[in-house]
């Protein structure tokens, strides 16, 4: 299979590069794509070295997937043009994600929605994915009502420039340029992405809204507090979800820990728990801290750790190559 990696020279796109190498997927040409300035550069896969192409002699390719991780304003300008070659885009930014005529996806929970005709489709904000791999199993069995949930993102969301900023912080550095209006070593900013008319920011927004739509349901209400917190890798979110039905916390244990990519890691007397710390270059979502809300009934409070440049970007965009390849949809 012919696959275009767009933004290989990224953040995300080195760690695709790694996830389609470990995963084995069946790339028999792989074609990178990343900005003019890159172009003639290599890039190493699977022991070997690809030169960087530009965008449009990747399209005259006609890759039979394209996965791009390359910002939004990209994604606009270029995955219609390689799905008009005949090329299926699965794009990594926001560009698309609303779009009520483009998919998205999150293979574990929706991947049956995809048919051959889907030729540009949407892999989640890397917060909403860990949230609904644990909303989906859940909001089938107990039926949801509300969801507040509020974020601890690591730098590595904001890209490579965010993780220089605080290394630089921590050895003493001032001279770097920051990324961040304030420090974010030894500190916590209660702004991931920028502020839109409401005060909400773009993230929080992405995650009040990206849920309904994986999960083909609008009836319950959600509301977020995303923070940028001095972690290197790894996204957590503290949730409170208010079912419409009662429910047994060992039976939500089990129904978690039968879901796949869901890894229940629970034992507070022994101090286990999720971290982002054990999450970093994995690609499960980790769950724990699960109780009771003791202040209103049918109401779950529960932790979700996973890597947002993994299950949060690069592997679930994987995924849902695999499953496009699998059920022959390219």
């Amino acid at each position: 299979m012919k696959v275009a990696v767009v933004g290989s020279t990224g953040m995300v796109g080195q760690v695709m590069l790694k996830v389609l190498e470990e995963r084995n997927f069946p790339v028999t040409e792989l074609i990178p794509v990343a900005s003019e300035k890159s172009i003639g550069k290599k890039v190493k896969y699977k022991q070997e070295e690809f030169t960087i192409v530009s965008m449009k002699d990747a399209i005259a390719a006609k890759p039979d997937i394209a996965i791009f991780s390359a910002g939004g304003a990209t994604s606009l300008e270029f995955a219609p043009l390689f799905a008009e070659a005949g090329t299926t885009v699965i794009d990594n930014s926001s560009a698309w994600r609303m779009d009520p005529d483009k998919k998205l996806v999150v293979p574990e929970i929706n991947a049956d929605v995809l048919t051959k005709e889907d030729k540009i489709i949407a892999n989640p904000n890397c917060s909403t994915i860990q949230l609904v791999m644990v909303l989906g199993p859940l909001n089938k069995k107990y039926d949801l009502k509300r969801v507040i949930v509020s974020t601890y993102q690591s730098v590595t969301g904001t890209g490579k420039a965010a993780v220089d900023q605080l290394n630089a912080e921590i050895s003493g550095d001032e001279t770097i340029a920051r990324v961040y209006p304030y420090q974010i070593f030894k500190n916590a900013l209660p702004h991931c992405d920028v502020f839109a008319d409401d005060d909400y920011t773009k993230e929080e927004i992405k995650l009040m809204k990206e849920p309904k739509k994986i999960l083909g349901d609008d009836t319950f209400n959600l509301t977020a507090t995303a923070v940028r917190v001095p972690v290197q890798g790894g996204h957590s979110e503290s949730v409170n979800i208010e079912f419409e039905n009662e429910f047994d916390l060992d039976e939500v244990r089990k129904i978690l820990s039968e879901t796949p990519g869901v890894v229940v890691v629970d034992n507070v007397k022994n101090n286990e728990y999720p971290m982002p710390l054990y999450s970093e270059g994995k690609d499960e979502v980790f769950v724990g801290r699960i109780r009771r809300d003791l202040s209103q009934p049918k109401t779950l409070n529960l932790w979700i750790v996973a890597d947002n440049l993994r299950k949060g970007a690069a592997t679930n965009a994987v995924q849902i190559a695999e499953y496009l390849a699998a059920n022959n949809l390219v």
